[in-house]
C-alpha cells in the first residue's frame, strides 16, 4: 500500500524548520484581518481599528489558547513544566484563545469608545473563516483525527485521494473530524455573510449566531476526536463549553431581543462602497 504522506516542515531557514501548520495559521489570520478591515471601514469604524486591536490580540490570544490546554492537561505540564513554553509540540485550544482575545475586546473598545456589539458582528464571520483554514493545519500535522475507521468509508465520502492517504495515522485510517469541522465552519461564514448582507441581524447577533452555529458543530465533532482535554471522567472540556455557548448563545439573543424593542440592526451602511466585503 503506497501512502502519499504530507510533511508537516515547508522548508528550513538557518536550521530552523519552519511548519505548514504555522504558514497556514498565519495565512487565514492575515485574510480574516483583511476582510475585518474591509467590513469594518463600510460599517463606520476606522481604518486601522482591526489592526491596532491585533497587535496585542493576537498574542493574548497565543497566550490564552496554551494556557488553556495546560491548565486542562496539567498534570502532564507539573512532571516536566518547561514543556508549557514548547509550543512547537503542539498543544494549543482556539477556545482559550478566543476567551483571551474577547477581554481584550472588551478593555479595546472601552478605551476606543467603539460599541463592542459592532466589532463583535464586524469580526465573527472572519473568525470563523480562520478556524476553518486553521484546521488544514491539524491535517498538515496529522492531529486532531477522530476513531479507526476503513479506506472504505473514507472513499465513499468521496474525499481526494490525499486526505485519505494522510488519514491512516498509527497503523489505522481514521476519521477526518479536523475536515469536518473546517466544512462546518466554512459553510457557517457563507451563512453568516448572506444573512448579514439582508440585514435581518440586530446589533450583536452577527455575533451570537456565530456563537451558536460553531458551538453546536464543535460539540458533535468534538465527541469524534480522539485527542480532547477532558474535565472528568468522559466530560470532555470543549464539549461541556460547547453547551454553555450553544445555551447562552441563544439565551442571550432571545433576552436582548425580548428587553429591548429599539435594538439597532446591525448597519453596514455607514463607509464607502469600496468596501462592501
Amino acid at each position: 500500500m503506497f501512502l502519499n504522506v504530507v510533511n508537516r516542515v515547508a522548508f528550513e531557514i538557518f536550521g530552523i524548520e519552519i511548519y505548514w501548520y504555522a504558514i497556514i495559521i498565519v495565512s487565514a489570520v492575515i485574510l480574516a484581518m483583511w476582510l475585518a478591515t474591509r467590513e469594518a471601514v463600510r460599517a463606520g469604524l476606522g481604518p486601522d481599528d482591526v489592526t491596532d486591536f491585533m497587535l496585542v490580540g493576537l498574542p493574548l490570544a497565543l497566550v490564552g489558547a496554551r494556557l488553556y490546554y495546560v491548565l486542562f492537561d496539567i498534570q502532564t505540564y507539573l512532571a516536566d513544566p518547561i514543556q508549557i513554553f514548547n509550543v512547537r509540540s503542539g498543544g494549543l485550544a482556539i477556545y482559550g484563545g478566543l476567551i483571551a482575545a474577547v477581554i481584550w475586546l472588551a478593555f479595546f473598545c472601552r478605551r476606543k469608545k467603539i460599541n463592542m456589539w459592532t466589532f463583535l458582528d464586524i469580526a465573527a464571520p472572519t473568525v470563523i473563516l480562520a478556524q476553518g483554514i486553521g484546521r488544514w493545519g491539524n491535517f498538515m500535522n496529522h492531529e486532531a483525527f477522530g476513531p479507526k475507521t476503513t479506506e472504505a468509508f473514507l472513499e465513499k465520502l468521496h474525499l481526494p485521494q490525499f486526505i485519505i492517504d494522510n488519514m491512516y495515522i498509527d497503523g489505522a485510517f481514521r476519521q477526518p473530524t479536523f475536515l469536518y469541522e473546517s466544512l462546518w465552519n466554512f459553510l457557517g461564514f457563507l451563512l453568516l455573510i448572506l444573512l448579514r448582507k439582508k440585514q435581518i441581524f440586530k446589533q450583536g447577533e452577527v455575533f451570537l449566531a456565530y456563537v451558536i452555529w460553531y458551538s453546536f458543530g464543535r460539540f458533535w465533532i468534538e465527541g469524534l476526536r480522539t485527542d480532547s482535554l477532558y474535565l472528568f471522567g468522559p466530560i470532555r472540556v470543549s464539549q461541556l463549553l460547547s453547551v454553555v455557548l450553544f445555551v447562552g448563545g441563544w439565551g442571550l439573543l432571545l433576552y436582548r431581543r425580548k428587553t429591548n424593542s429599539r435594538l439597532p440592526a446591525y448597519d453596514r451602511s455607514q463607509g464607502s462602497n469600496q468596501y462592501l466585503l
